[in-house]
């Protein structure tokens, strides 16, 4: 995975896209710097919105690395309801 300005992704969609991208690399190292890039990016406060989770808490556990399991399954059916194309 390349590295990805934090600037570009302002839209949940934008945001969904990038970190569905990182989960199914399946390499720990990308989705680590995933998760430091959307800590820094705007798309996050609408993921956190959508997810049901405090902004700052999620921007806290993407620069951490360190989420719960249920923080990792909103994000993941945030994700997953916000990836172009997806039928639901």
């Amino acid at each position: 995975m390349h590295s990805t300005d934090p600037a570009s992704l302002t839209t949940l969609e934008a945001l969904a896209a990038y970190l569905a991208a990182a989960f199914e690399s399946g390499d720990a190292a990308s989705l680590a710097e995933a998760f430091a890039t959307a800590a820094r990016a705007e798309g996050t406060a609408h993921l956190a919105a959508a997810a049901g989770l405090p902004q700052l808490e999620l921007r806290h556990a993407f620069v951490s690395g360190e989420m719960s399991m249920g923080t990792t399954l909103a994000i993941m059916k945030v994700i997953d309801l916000h990836m172009p194309g997806a039928a639901h």
